[in-house]
């Protein structure tokens, strides 16, 4: 097999000199998306994933969009029948089809895994608006289920009506877990470096080529076992059933199937019929309707006594969290402050806030404003700056209100499970990928507590300012602030260094205003204004190099299925 594969050297040249000439050309139209190189010269589905990253990212209105996609259709059929044509084994028994035929083929197999892959590529464009794990988290399952059963597309005229072998499926599994630890390597490397990781990466996919034809031919010249053997009447059983139903599109269905299955897991974790861990369930639900994670209402726990402190401290909550006991924790572990939950409804006339059962849905202009109307008043109250504690889309909203508000009284912040670099590809307003997320948002909104809305307000929002807001904040250094990023999130963050004042732990978004050892870590910044250095390992439960190095790995790796990034990764 390895000799035979050796021996297609046009395939080999085609597919690695594909993925070095891409890797070349980011290298100076958009760098840091170079992670995405490799998989022009992937298998269909992978690849054809690739063409629509690229097509949602430059977030055109629909006639832009329209004429970008007949040509990537074109193109990317006459890429896949090429590479079909030069990976084809040389078996005497199954001639090698002819061009049209093929370029046919890859043609329907395009336009299918482009209607099945939409929603994918939408959840990943909503990551790039709203960077968080949990939307991630759901579309790599959907993409490698229905890639998966889209594996053996485009090889032969009848590869859609049956599932495909065993065999092709594992070979586009190993191609993305390839493609992800390739995508890891570059984050190391320099330019010549990552162009030559590229081309070895597209070795890969012409080995992957390879075994998917072969697989396919020895399918199709499938021979029947002995008359006597135990498996001949299986295999005729099989034989009949297969012909019967030679009009049914087994795989488009499969797809489509992986699909539903998520959505199904979605609608019952919205209902209560599937549970997750109670300081994260929430959160999920909240994260399927492509909103904010949210952090439940947080228990009150004893805590051994602090030296004395006055000051006041605002715990702003997640998306859908409740008012007002998420600050309940944090009031009893310090009882010298003047602890207060922000209320996103506002306060009332006795300046208190105003309870609520479920919130989030807000402008980030109304958020950060009447964000920082009651830090003023608090301030006013407790007659010192206010430190914000800050969780998820609270972040958003504490960005908005130091970027709309400088002169706001605040102290210090502290960021848990945080938005970083939202808004990266601009406005969707009035575009096809902002019109597919709104789809979704509805779609999914309308099975979950939150409504058809969603968090529409807020994703517009952020798509119109959250970019800027965050560039304006991140770039005074004055205020002192710590961010607690659990490990999950490193799927949506670029691989950067990161400052000290960064602490990594081993969680998923949100609900950290409920976890004792963050409330450990939030208690020591507020009583010392620094992370607590000599026992974070304890509270951590590892070591804070090797949750760096693994959010750095996660990092690099999810870059290769995350939205191409079109500027520099790292903020300041």
């Amino acid at each position: 097999m390895a000799r035979a594969f050796v021996r297609h050297r046009g395939l080999i040249a085609f597919a690695a000199g594909g993925a070095m000439a891409e890797a070349t050309l980011l290298s100076f139209l958009a760098p840091s998306a170079r992670p995405l190189a490799p998989q022009v010269t992937a298998l269909p589905p992978l690849a054809a994933y690739h063409d629509l990253r690229w097509l949602f990212a430059f977030n055109q209105p629909w006639l832009g969009f329209t004429g970008v996609l007949v040509l990537l259709v074109v193109a990317r059929s006459a890429v896949d029948a090429v590479l079909v044509m030069l990976a084809w084994p040389h078996e005497p028994a199954l001639p090698r089809p002819s061009f049209l035929g093929s370029l046919l083929s890859c043609a329907l197999l395009t336009v299918l895994t482009g209607l099945v892959m939409s929603p994918v590529v939408t959840l990943m464009f909503g990551v790039a608006l709203l960077p968080f794990s949990w939307p991630y988290l759901a579309a790599v399952p959907i993409l490698l289920g229905t890639a998966a059963a889209l594996s053996s597309g485009g090889v032969g005229q009848a590869w859609w009506r049956r599932l495909p072998p065993a065999r092709t499926a594992a070979w586009v599994i190993a191609t993305f877990g390839v493609l992800s630890l390739t995508s890891a390597l570059m984050t190391h490397l320099d330019t010549p470096g990552i162009i030559a990781v590229a081309g070895l990466a597209g070795i890969v996919d012409a080995r992957a080529w390879y075994g998917l034809t072969a697989a396919a031919v020895r399918g199709a010249i499938e021979r029947p076992p002995h008359p006597w053997h135990w498996r001949a009447a299986l295999w005729r059983f099989r034989l009949a059933i297969r012909r019967r139903t030679s009009w049914v599109p087994v795989a488009p269905l499969a797809a489509v199937m992986v699909l539903a299955l998520v959505v199904g897991m979605a609608r019952l974790a919205f209902t209560g019929t599937v549970r997750f861990d109670p300081d994260t369930r929430e959160a999920v639900a909240g994260a399927a309707a492509v909103n904010v994670g949210r952090a439940p209402a947080a228990p009150k726990v004893a805590s051994s006594p602090r030296p004395k402190t006055r000051g006041a401290v605002l715990v702003v909550a997640g998306f859908g969290s409740s008012c007002c006991h998420s600050a309940n924790a944090l009031r009893a572990a310090e009882p010298h402050l003047a602890v207060r939950q922000f209320s996103y409804r506002g306060l009332t006339a006795a300046g208190q806030p105003v309870p609520y059962g479920r919130a989030g849905n807000l402008s980030l202009q109304v958020l950060g404003d009447r964000l920082a109307a009651q830090v003023e008043a608090l301030s006013r109250q407790a007659g010192t700056p206010v430190d914000v504690v800050a969780e998820s889309e609270g972040t958003l909203g504490l960005y908005a209100m130091l970027a709309r508000h400088p002169h706001v009284p605040v102290g210090s912040v502290i960021l848990l499970s945080p938005i970083v670099e939202p808004g990266q590809l601009g406005q969707a307003g009035g575009t096809v990928p902002g019109a597919a997320l709104t789809t979704l948002n509805n779609l999914v909104g309308g099975m979950s507590p939150y409504g058809r809305s969603g968090a529409q307000t807020l994703i517009d929002s952020v798509g119109e300012v959250g970019a800027s807001y965050f560039a304006q904040v991140s770039r005074d250094h004055g205020l002192p602030w710590l961010a607690v990023v659990p490990l999950a999130d490193a799927v949506t963050l670029p691989a950067c260094p990161w400052p000290r004042n960064v602490i990594f732990i081993d969680a998923l978004h949100g609900g950290l205003l409920g976890d004792r050892s963050v409330q450990r870590i939030v208690e020591t910044f507020l009583t010392t204004g620094a992370p607590p250095d000599r026992d974070l390992n304890e509270l951590t439960g590892s070591t804070q190099q090797d949750l760096r190095s693994a959010a750095r790995l996660i990092s690099g790796a999810a870059a290769a299925w995350r939205m191409p990034e079109l500027h520099p990764a790292c903020p300041s």
